[in-house]
């Protein structure tokens, strides 16, 4: 007989059908998680959309089209070694067509060149690439309009690669100048140009890099933004911007196998670009502020002589005599982590840190010597190219000692000429090819062996009795042009 009355019966079936229910709710819910979304329903992510900004900014976007009658007789004769050279010039390296070889953006046509640019005040005044204008005669700036203006040169800078033009209008369209140092790896970069003549080309990308040293050694002064964004030929003098719209760059670069867009592409920062306009502008010209050093990367088997833990700064390779960094006290053998308070973690970060600084300024540059840091000021005098100080020249071949070198005590004409009051020896003659490769040349006089003083030839030869087969040297040299490190392994 059942133990259930038919009220509980009933109950009993209430209770049963809801867990029943229950039950198929939970086993429907993954079921329609995994349906398809309604058809107007947003996308979870979406990439960005940059038509509103191309509207907004692409009106002050030009076409840059230079012609000279040099440019022509040249290009009607060129050979293949011309061509060479003018890669060579422009871009630091060869013609394309072997593996690795940045490639131009400047599509030249007899004596024309063509390039693109983009105007930075309402009265006309245009910013394009140095080597889209260089040699050349007329310049014609093509407006978003369809309007043609002719340009005047205003004035150009080889080493950042930027030119400043002026339009004689007024009323025109400008692009918003941005801020380059807020610039971060991974950031969403847009592109106007006008590549292979085709205008108001739009690309886009993403930043992939900062602070990238150029292969052109003249354009050591640039840490240029790299990208992915696609750059040919013609998108030289173009702006590079941010997602507001503002101008963060300028491209300038490519490096390519085959002289074509490949993924790696360089753009001058708009801070160092205007940091020329501002100079070109007063005077035409621009001028940089020099510390007379001429650095180096860490060498990793430096670190423990140098009281670093990592391969950090830049090895001050030769202070030039003279210079600001010399009066400073600032010597060869140290290591600048540093300057005016921006950090140096490569040699090629303190060029562009330097040359951002008008003669006359005056900095604090950070210095690591002999395992202590110090803080040395400096004042700037102005830039000389012609006396930049290089720790390798060319000399005569060697033998006369452990080194391939004699030396003898130093003559009181050459302490007179080279500043050296008391102490050194005399490179006499070098018999081998070794100190000749690594930069010293007869006439030079050795401060130091080791970080050691001296002060005759017998303390040399000293200096040197110590030093086993396969050990590096470490001399302290003064000539003419600098105070230089420079380092040998003995025999």
């Amino acid at each position: 007989m059942s133990k259930f009355t038919p009220v509980s019966r009933f109950v009993l079936g209430f209770f049963s059908c809801a867990v029943l229910v229950a039950c198929w709710q939970q086993v429907q819910q993954p079921v329609q998680a995994q349906s398809p979304p309604a058809a107007d329903a947003a996308p979870l992510v979406s990439l960005p959309d940059f038509s509103a900004l191309v509207e907004r900014t692409g009106s002050a976007v030009v076409s840059i089209e230079a012609r000279g009658e040099a440019r022509a007789a040249r290009s009607e004769g060129a050979d293949e070694e011309q061509m060479q050279e003018f890669f060579r010039r422009f871009f630091g390296q060869p013609m394309p067509g072997q593996p690795g070889q940045p490639g131009p953006q400047t599509p030249r046509r007899g004596g024309i060149s063509y390039g693109s640019g983009f105007i930075i005040s309402p009265d006309g005044y245009v910013l394009t690439n140095h080597h889209v204008i260089e040699g050349m005669d007329t310049v014609t700036v093509h407006l978003a309009d369809r309007r043609e203006l002719p340009a005047k040169i205003v004035g150009s800078d080889p080493a950042t690669d930027v030119a400043l033009l002026k339009v004689d209008a007024r009323g025109l369209p400008v692009l918003a100048i941005g801020d380059s140092d807020a610039v971060k790896p991974g950031q969403w970069v847009v592109a106007i140009g006008s590549p292979f003549g085709f205008d108001h080309s739009v690309t886009a990308g993403i930043v992939s890099a900062l602070g990238r040293p150029s292969l052109d050694g003249s354009q050591r002064y640039v840490p240029f933004i790299q990208t992915d964004v696609a750059i040919n030929r013609g998108n030289s003098g173009g702006p590079l911007l941010n997602t507001r719209g503002q101008v963060v760059g300028i491209n300038s670069q490519i490096f390519s196998n085959s002289g074509g867009y490949m993924g790696v592409s360089f753009a001058i920062p708009i801070r160092t670009a205007m940091n020329a306009v501002e100079q070109l502008k007063a005077t035409g010209t621009v001028q940089r502020g020099q510390l007379g050093v001429q650095v180096r990367d860490v060498q990793s088997d430096e670190l423990a002589d140098l009281g670093l833990k990592s391969a950090q700064g830049a090895f001050v390779a030769s202070v030039q005599n003279g210079s600001p960094a010399a009066k400073a006290g600032i010597r060869a053998g140290d290591v600048i982590t540093a300057f005016n308070g921006r950090p140096v973690l490569d040699s090629s970060d303190l060029p562009p840190l330097v040359g951002a600084l008008k003669p006359g300024s005056k900095a604090q540059v950070a210095v690591l010597r002999d395992g202590r840091r110090q803080s040395v000021p400096v004042v700037l005098t102005a830039l000389d190219e012609t006396r930049a100080a290089a720790p390798g020249r060319p000399a005569a071949a060697a033998e006369a000692g452990k080194l391939g070198f004699s030396v003898t005590e130093v003559a009181p004409a050459t302490r007179r000429r080279l500043d050296v009051p008391e102490g050194g020896v005399q490179v006499a003659r070098i018999n081998q090819p070794m100190p000749a490769r690594a930069g010293l040349a007869e006439g030079d006089v050795i401060l130091e062996v080791g970080r050691q003083p001296v002060a005759s030839v017998a303390a040399f030869n000293r200096a040197l009795a110590g030093v086993k087969p396969g050990e590096r040297v470490r001399l302290l040299v003064r000539n003419e042009q600098s105070t230089a490190i420079v380092v040998l392994e003995m025999p």
